[in-house]
């Protein structure tokens, strides 16, 4: 709380008959900082400026304006000169396409020996596209296998462990379906394995992003990337992948079970080794 001094109480203080020592201290004038005009005795908070000078507010709602003179001012009886404060330059925080915070500069950190396999290129070049500053940061390296049909085998040979952690992401992953009952074969602790419902990552693309309303329904039994290309009039899968990968600039662009997906799968191969 702030309150008014009389006349009587500074004359002859620190601009009257008392010396100083030296220059009085500089002092950022923020706002609500009380001090008393060493002139004046009028005692307020720091509201405002105006041109050279400061508006000072009284506990009563009195304002008044002081030019911002050397040792103008008594903060707890000392003198001191205010300035105005700098002005804070506006800070944005960079993220990364994951939405995570970005690390200025930050190298990326040798590999671990923990990995995320994927089932395909494709994948792998998503995954890129939206963790990648993420897993260099993490030192996690994203490996594409030729589809998960022969999971079981490729886990005994990576031989996981506490410090050698393996998370797997499964397109299609859905009771029922074949890809279920390749995952219900992993049993080591060291393994996870996350999934999505799509039936190839492509899809995991929002649609819009593609220009698309939603994606084409290929019939059973018809490869489904080929069966895409046909209804959207595109010649090539390759040539389609480059069109949707192009449109896909952060997390934003792909839908919510994929997000979950991998993040749980980075979160479960950076964890310590206990």
């Amino acid at each position: 709380m702030y309150g008014e001094r009389g006349h009587g109480e500074h004359m002859g203080g620190v601009l009257g008959g008392r010396r100083r020592r030296g220059p009085a201290p500089e002092l950022p004038a923020d706002p609500g900082l009380v001090v008393e005009d060493a002139e004046s005795g009028f005692c307020g908070a720091v509201v405002g400026f105006e041109a050279s000078a400061v508006i000072l507010e009284d506990r009563h709602g009195g304002r008044r304006l002081f030019p911002l003179l050397p040792a103008a001012f008594l903060v707890d009886g000392e003198p001191v000169t205010l300035r105005r404060p700098t002005a804070a330059a506006p800070t944005t925080t960079r993220r990364t396409a994951s939405g995570s915070i970005a690390v200025a500069d930050a190298p990326a950190q040798v590999a671990r020996a923990s990995r995320i396999w994927v089932e395909g290129i494709h994948d792998a070049a998503l995954l890129e596209r939206i963790w990648g500053d993420d897993l260099r940061i993490e030192g996690v390296v994203v490996e594409p296998l030729d589809g998960i049909d022969d999971l079981a085998a490729e886990v005994a040979a990576f031989q996981p462990g506490p410090a050698r952690r393996l998370g797997v992401l499964v397109d299609h992953l859905v009771p029922g379906s074949k890809e279920s009952r390749v995952v219900a074969t992993i049993t080591s602790p060291y393994v996870l394995v996350t999934g999505h419902p799509y039936v190839d990552v492509w899809q995991a693309v929002k649609p819009d992003r593609v220009g698309i309303r939603q994606w084409p329904q290929v019939p059973l039994g018809q490869p489904w990337k080929e069966g895409v290309c046909r209804a959207l009039g595109v010649g090539e899968p390759a040539e389609l992948w480059r069109q949707i990968l192009a449109r896909v600039d952060s997390f934003y662009d792909v839908e919510t079970p994929l997000i979950n997906a991998v993040e749980r799968l980075i979160d479960f191969v950076t964890e310590p080794a206990g």
